[in-house]
């Protein structure tokens, strides 16, 4: 008897002793198609079904909107706002800690040019190894250090870091008030050192283009800011509105 009770102590203690197995997670990802129409996404429909979670606007409107990740800066996100200002085009960018840490005045800029500044969490972790506690923490220090910087709250828009996600995660986004927006258009533009030149860039975005598409772009990008003017005309020659996504908020 007392070595099947010792038995089970350390059963027990070996089970407690290791985290529970976590829910499977995905990298956001899509099937694109030839006849400038919004994505398949397939099962991650469902994942991100009654979470507060968009990756599209609607079908039947001529609108696009242009989003920016922003992780840190090599340079090029000045120039870049330059181009969105001599344009006439609000965007939103999606931060992370080091970078409002780092690039205040660019963080101001923003603000004071009319652009929305969202959260991508502290330190870029994926959201989806992250209990509600850790997952709080990362978003909440965003929101203070850029309320540190601008005095004003945070727009409760939100973007899952490398696009790692499931519905458990979301969820808990949703919890903190947050709207989560993945992307229905998007290409390899990252790598600062892969540089695929302006043609490229503008490539991607037209050929890709469809109702309501959110565009996702990386402003450490020196083809994409090659790009961008001729983008945003491109747009516009094909008879798209470019919008922010307050405005896609609003059609809710």
């Amino acid at each position: 008897m007392k070595k099947k009770l010792i038995a089970i102590f350390v059963f027990t203690l070996v089970f407690f002793s290791f985290p529970l197995i976590e829910a499977k997670s995905y990298g956001w990802g899509f099937k694109r198609n030839n006849n400038n129409l919004p994505p398949d996404v397939g099962m991650y429909a469902n994942e991100i079904a009654d979470t507060s979670s968009y990756y599209v606007g609607e079908a039947d409107e001529k609108v696009v909107y242009l989003t920016f990740d922003a992780g840190y800066d090599n340079g090029i996100l000045g120039p870049m706002l330059d181009v969105l200002n001599e344009k006439g085009v609000k965007s939103t960018f999606f931060v992370t800690g080091d970078f409002l840490k780092k690039e205040v005045d660019l963080t101001l800029r923003m603000n004071f040019e009319g652009h929305i500044v969202a959260n991508h969490t502290w330190k870029h972790k994926n959201i989806t190894k992250l209990s509600f506690e850790e997952l709080k923490d990362e978003i909440t220090k965003v929101e203070e250090a850029y309320f540190e910087i601008t005095n004003e709250p945070m727009t409760k828009f939100f973007r899952p870091p490398a696009g790692e996600f499931n519905k458990e995660a979301l969820k808990n986004v949703e919890r903190l008030g947050y709207k989560t927006f993945f992307w229905s258009l998007a290409y390899k533009d990252w790598e600062t050192n892969n540089q695929r030149g302006a043609d490229y860039s503008y490539e991607q975005v037209m050929k890709n283009l469809h109702n309501g598409a959110i565009i996702l772009m990386h402003t450490v990008s020196k083809s994409n800011l090659e790009a961008l003017p001729r983008i945003i005309d491109g747009i516009r020659e094909a008879g798209y509105e470019i919008k922010n996504l307050d405005y896609f908020v609003k059609k809710l």
